[in-house]
C-alpha cells in the first residue's frame, strides 16, 4: 500500500477538523465577544481567525510555484483590527484562507509531497510544509476554543465528550 494519498486525504481531514472545531466554537460568540480580548497582550478571537487567515491565504495561495510569504502579506496588521470590521469580514477572510488551503491541497499529488517549496526563502518538501501549517492551526484553534470558552463561561456548548460522560460515549469521536 502506498502511504502518499493516505497522507494527503488525512491532511485534507485534519484541516477540515480544525476549520470544524474553531467555527463550532465562534458560533456560540456574540460579536462583542467575538472582538473582545483580555487585555493589551492578548488577542481577541476575530485577532486569531485573521492571523490564520492571513497565514493561510499566504502559504497556499500558487502554494507550489511562489514563496509562502507572499509580497502583499503583512503578517503584523493581522494583530489589529481595522475601523468598522464585522464578524461577516472576518468570516470572509477565514473563509478565503480555507478555500485556498483545500484548492491547494485538492490540487496535490503524491508526488508532489517530496517537492520543493518555500517559505520565507526557507526550503522545505510539500510534506514538510503540510507538517509545519498542520500544529500551526491546531495551536489557534486551541486559542479560539479556550477564548470563546471563557467568554461564554456556564452557556459554552461543548464540542467533543461533555464532562464526565466518557464513559458512555461509544460512538465515533467528532474530532
Amino acid at each position: 500500500m502506498e502511504a502518499a494519498p493516505h497522507y494527503l486525504d488525512d491532511m485534507k481531514v485534519q484541516f477540515r477538523k480544525l476549520k470544524e472545531l474553531a467555527e463550532g466554537a465562534i458560533r456560540q460568540l456574540s460579536d462583542e465577544e467575538l472582538f473582545a480580548s483580555n487585555g493589551d497582550e492578548s488577542n481577541s478571537v476575530a485577532i486569531v481567525m485573521r492571523h490564520m487567515a492571513g497565514n493561510l491565504r499566504s502559504r497556499f495561495t500558487d502554494f507550489l510555484t511562489t514563496d509562502g510569504e507572499k509580497p502583499d502579506r503583512k503578517r503584523d496588521t493581522e494583530f489589529e483590527m481595522p475601523e468598522g470590521t464585522s464578524r461577516e469580514t472576518v468570516m470572509a477572510g477565514w473563509d478565503l484562507g480555507f478555500a485556498r488551503l483545500n484548492q491547494a491541497l485538492d490540487e496535490l499529488t503524491p508526488a508532489d509531497l517530496l517537492r520543493d517549496v518555500h517559505i520565507r526563502g526557507e526550503r522545505m518538501s510539500v510534506m514538510q510544509a503540510l507538517n509545519r501549517a498542520l500544529p500551526h492551526l491546531a495551536y489557534h484553534t486551541g486559542q479560539i476554543v479556550a477564548f470563546a470558552k471563557q467568554h461564554r463561561g456556564a452557556q459554552w456548548r461543548t464540542l467533543s465528550i461533555p464532562r464526565g460522560q466518557s464513559d458512555q460515549f461509544t460512538g465515533p469521536r467528532r474530532f
